[in-house]
């Protein structure tokens, strides 16, 4: 993990694993999904005004100078109302490094 990364919240979300962020790239990511001691998705979190307004996203944070997985499955998923810590309209993009198989076994 980047240096400066750190665990947001002591669970596993099911079929994601824990969320992990350098506190300063917050809100909008990277979050790193880990489960096991593995890297399993990173994630992007990308609010509807900026995708409204046209905003580009060019050069993200996230695996830069790290090994990468390759990228198994994505999912982007719309929050109308937000979540704790984006509590605005946006969209989670998840960059998935394990199988859907694998990640609905995540507990």
């Amino acid at each position: 993990m980047p240096k400066g990364t750190v665990q947001l919240e002591p669970v596993v979300i099911p079929a994601m694993g824990e969320h992990w962020a350098n506190p300063t790239d917050l809100p909008s990511g990277p979050i790193y999904g880990v489960y096991n001691d593995k890297l399993v998705f990173i994630e992007y979190m990308i609010s509807q005004q900026d995708f409204q307004d046209g905003k580009s996203f060019e050069n993200l944070q996230g695996m830069k100078g790290l090994p990468s997985p390759p990228i198994v499955q994505s999912d982007i998923g719309f929050m109308p109302k937000g979540h704790p810590g984006f509590e605005i309209p946006h969209f989670d993009l998840h960059y998935y490094f394990i199988s859907d198989e694998e990640q609905q076994l995540i507990k």
